[in-house]
Formats: C-alpha cells, sequence, structure tokens
C-alpha cells in the first residue's frame, strides 16, 4: 500500500520516512499543512507492530493538529512525528541526535515538541541538533508546563457551553462529574470548586480522588460510574472515544466539556449528542492551551498574549454553537468547517500573492 493509498492520507504535503542506519533509529514526520504557518505538533515515541500502524498514527495526528491550530488562530500548521522503538529501551543519544538531523531535513517547515515516550529530559538532547523545537523549558524563552493553560481554557470553555445550553453565566450550584484528575482535571476543579459548583470526580489514582474529597469536598464514584453520573456537566479529562453508541444513551449531563482528546469514537458519535439535545464542545477546540503555549514560545508572546488568546477558546466556542444552531448540525462538524475555512482562506491569500 502507497501513502496516498492509505485511508487517512488527506492530501498531506509531505509524509517523509527516515532510517538512519548508524544508529538504527527510524521514523516518519508528516506534514499536513503549513497554510497558516511552519507545520508543529509533538513527537511520539512507540513500539509500533507495523510500519502501516504508525503510519496510520502519523498521518492522523497531523491531520488533527493542523485543525487545532487552525481553530485556535494562531500561526501555524499541522504535522507530527513518530519514532518506531520503545522509549524504554530503544532511546540512546545518538538516535535523538540522527533524529534532529530528521528535522532538520524540513529546513523549518515543521517544528518538533513533546508527545508520548519523549519527556523534558529528551527534548534538551534533541534541541543540541535542531533550532526547530519547541513546547519545554528553554533559557530566555516563555515555555513551562501547559497543564494550567489548558485547564484555564477547559474552564472557560466549560463557562461558555453552559451559558449556551443552560443560559447561566456562572458554574455555581451546578453539579459537574469530572473525569481523570491529572494536571488539567485537578486545575479545572480547582476552578469550579472556586466558583462554587458540585464536584463528582473519578479517577484511577486514589490518591488524586482523596486530593479531590478533601480540597474541594468532591463526591467521589468510580471510574466505571463517571461518565454516566447525574449530572449537569459532564467534563471528560483522561481517556479518548468514551462518547460512542453505547454511552451517548446514558449520559445524564446537559453539557459535555473536558480536555480529553478524541471524545468522540466517530464523528456520528456527534450528531448522536446533538440530537439527545446534549451541547458537546469540540475538544480539539476547548482543549487548545496546551498549542497556544507552545506558539507562544516560537513567537515570543508574553505570558500575557499567550493568557489572552487562552481566554479566547470561549468566544471561539461561543461562535461554533452559534453556528451550530443557525446550521443545525453538530458542533463538531461546524468547527471543523471553521478549521477548514481558515485553512483554505490562507491557502488562497497565498495564491493571489503569488500571482
Amino acid at each position: 500500500m502507497s501513502v496516498f493509498e492509505a485511508p487517512d492520507f488527506d492530501h498531506h504535503e509531505t509524509v517523509a520516512f527516515f532510517d538512519d542506519k548508524r544508529t538504527g533509529i527510524r521514523s516518519i514526520i508528516a506534514i499536513h499543512s503549513t497554510a497558516l504557518g511552519p507545520a508543529c505538533g509533538g513527537t511520539r515515541m512507540y513500539p509500533y507492530s507495523t510500519t502501516e500502524e504508525a503510519l496510520t498514527d502519523v498521518l492522523r495526528l497531523s491531520r488533527g493538529m493542523s485543525y487545532k491550530s487552525a481553530i485556535a488562530n494562531i500561526p501555524l500548521g499541522g504535522g507530527k512525528a513518530v519514532i518506531i522503538g520503545d522509549p524504554a529501551r530503544d532511546k540512546t543519544e545518538a538516535r535523538l541526535l540522527a533524529y534532529a538531523d530528521a528535522v532538520n531535513a524540513f529546513g523549518g517547515r515543521y517544528i518538533t515538541a513533546m508527545d508520548v515516550g519523549m519527556g523534558p529530559d529528551d527534548m534538551p538532547v534533541v534541541a543540541r541538533g535542531t533550532q526547530h523545537i519547541a513546547g519545554f523549558d528553554q533559557p530566555g524563552k516563555t515555555g513551562g508546563d501547559s497543564g494550567p493553560l489548558t485547564a484555564l481554557g477547559v474552564f472557560v470553555g466549560l463557562k461558555a457551553a453552559v451559558k449556551h445550553r443552560l443560559k447561566v453565566d456562572t458554574t455555581q450550584g451546578l453539579t459537574v462529574a469530572i473525569q481523570g484528575l491529572g494536571k488539567v482535571g485537578m486545575g479545572l476543579a480547582k476552578r469550579l470548586h472556586a466558583e462554587g459548583a458540585k464536584l463528582v470526580v473519578a479517577d484511577v489514582s486514589a490518591d488524586a480522588v482523596n486530593r479531590a474529597t478533601e480540597l474541594f469536598g468532591a463526591k467521589a464514584v468510580s471510574p466505571n460510574e463517571i461518565v454516566t453520573a447525574a449530572c449537569d456537566v459532564l467534563s471528560p479529562n483522561a481517556l479518548g472515544a468514551i462518547l460512542n453508541e453505547q454511552t451517548i444513551p446514558k449520559l445524564q449531563a446537559q453539557v459535555v466539556a473536558g480536555g480529553a482528546n478524541n471524545q468522540l469514537a466517530r464523528d456520528s458519535d456527534g450528531i448522536a449528542l446533538k440530537g439527545r439535545g446534549i451541547l458537546y464542545a469540540p475538544d480539539y477546540v476547548i482543549n487548545g492551551g496546551g498549542i497556544i503555549r507552545v506558539a507562544g514560545q516560537i513567537f515570543g508572546w508574553d505570558d500575557a498574549e499567550i493568557e489572552r488568546r487562552v481566554l479566547a477558546i470561549g468566544d471561539t466556542l461561543a461562535l461554533i454553537f452559534r453556528r451550530a444552531d443557525t446550521e443545525s448540525a453538530a458542533t463538531n462538524l461546524i468547527a471543523d468547517r471553521i478549521a477548514e475555512e481558515r485553512m483554505a482562506s490562507a491557502a488562497n491569500s497565498e495564491l493571489k500573492a503569488a500571482e
């Protein structure tokens, strides 16, 4: 099967395969779109069982980054990289530096960052070989943990959804079920508690659950119960594909707004949510705080500018909700349309400028 025939190939601009015989590293870098700016997306290191599996992942993820950057209204395109290997066994300094050479081959059209299997200790090593890298602590640049900013974006996005669906300006008195109490989920819980929301929480970590119950007076339920718990708002901040044909009929929430990636098992599940009158905040819109933080580091924005752009996530979602009502369409499909319109507009502007 050629790349062009791959089910997830979506007119990607470039898909490059790298095989460094000296170090043994094998990687694939995909650039989906540079219409809005250089392609940006993390590097994932994973022991894929086949090259086809790795190709599928990099094609899907790079396309997703194009949409995420476009909807966040930042001057970046979408790209992604995968390194085929076990990060616990196959990661060496020589291989990371060879990977930096692969990034350099794009001449700045692709900017890499962290993803699964690549940690804060790895990025400075890669950075020794390439300047086309962001999303980690670098002297003299904005950066740091993106968790608090992602949580802020989820909070303002959740409030925008509540205002549209429930016609209230505050979460005070509402019951919010939070699935996942990592940096984003716990940060969200803190903000919601401060505003007076009632919290129902679940996490695989008993320590995280105990912290939430002690600090925020949250009610704990099992991970198996949280998605269908009685609540006004369901906030998924852990697993993907939790909104599917099995769970959607059982949801008690009127709003779904959380930071987890790939919450819909299929695009059609967004239509199913609309059919039930449940307002869904598209995941790649509401969790855009992370890519905004990375963009801030790339373009030298100060903290105030980065926060302003994160707060604008609420305005973007309000626009999506209004347009979804006007066009009688699911919110995930409207978000896609807006992102596609922005990329197409930028591409057309480039063509006109070249004439």
